[in-house]
């Protein structure tokens, strides 16, 4: 495949080599696509599963554990590479000026938004999606004792002090709008990839391998206070934070609420579940979502060729 100044960049094992091949598929369906150069972190795909994919992207690396991590807490875990080595994308494809992460669970519906993510980019700066807007699940809860005493827990605070984070630091992002890392783009030059380094390198210390990374970056926003441009929800849909619904006349998922935006990238993180199954791992799974006319349809949130 051709090789552009731009990569979109992600990282799959064996066991999701289905959607890192529909991440691809809805990349390189569109006629922009040619003008991007896709390339895979590969953290424990089959030889069978690389000849196929290799003739769909420009470059395949072999993903590295890019800090040093006990042996002990990734035994086993080669897909835990995620949690590190999109902070080194610059390393795997040096080639490359500009980069655009993007999680094999999710799959891109609307250009825009890539080209947004590219946009944001300029001048060094972090583009990125906060998991707060009208609908979405909120992460914060509050137990309410007596009067107006109330108790009140924060996951990212929780997160943060179990990895080793001051309380200071903890209680910054404690209420800060969550930044999902599962799609971000950077250019080669910008300063976050050292601050984000930096406080992964932290997080790892003390902290659980799985979510250190987006830790790490939550931090390198709201402490460090690295240059960044926000993004709307639908550069990056977390479907199991508020279902979509679906534009019948157009064949779109779009967001629930008006103006019914059509989603940009869907991100099926954390998964859909139904009967205990993932609809990640099980692409005939289906769930009912509401029609912008009103009906209900049964419809899997998967990339559909």
């Amino acid at each position: 495949m051709l090789m552009t100044n731009k990569a979109i960049v992600t990282l799959a094992d064996s066991n999701y080599f289905g959607m890192l091949e529909e991440l691809v598929d809805s990349i390189n369906i569109h006629p922009e696509s040619k003008n991007i150069s896709i390339c895979i972190l590969d953290a424990g795909l089959t030889l069978e599963q690389i000849k196929i994919i290799e003739k769909k992207v420009y470059k395949i690396e072999k993903a590295k554990w890019d800090i040093e991590i006990p042996n002990y807490k990734v035994a086993g875990k080669e897909w835990l590479k995620s949690q590190v080595s999109r902070a080194f994308l610059p390393n795997y494809f040096p080639e490359f000026n500009k980069y655009l992460w993007i999680d094999c669970d999710a799959w891109v519906q609307d250009w825009k938004c890539i080209d947004l993510y590219f946009k944001a980019s300029e001048n060094g700066k972090l583009g990125i999606t906060q998991t707060m807007g009208p609908g979405y699940r909120i992460m914060s809860k509050v137990n309410w004792l007596f009067g107006n005493l109330a108790l009140i827990k924060s996951q990212n605070f929780k997160h943060a002090r179990s990895s080793g984070i001051s309380v200071l630091e903890a209680r910054k992002i404690a209420f800060a709008p969550h930044l999902n890392i599962g799609v971000f783009s950077l250019d080669k030059d910008s300063v976050c990839w050292e601050v984000w380094r930096k406080n992964l390198k932290r997080t790892l210390s003390k902290g659980k391998v799985f979510g250190s990374e987006g830790l790490a970056i939550n931090l390198s926003v709201y402490v460090d206070n690295v240059s960044t441009e926000f993004l709307p929800l639908n550069c990056n849909w977390i479907a199991s934070n508020l279902l979509p619904k679906y534009d019948n006349q157009k064949k779109k998922f779009v967001e629930p609420n008006l103006p019914n935006y059509q989603i940009g990238i869907m991100h099926l993180a954390a998964g859909i579940w139904v009967n205990k199954e993932d609809m990640r791992l099980n692409k005939k799974l289906k769930i009912n979502i509401d029609s912008l006319t009103g009906e209900k349809i049964l419809k899997t949130l998967r990339y559909q060729s």
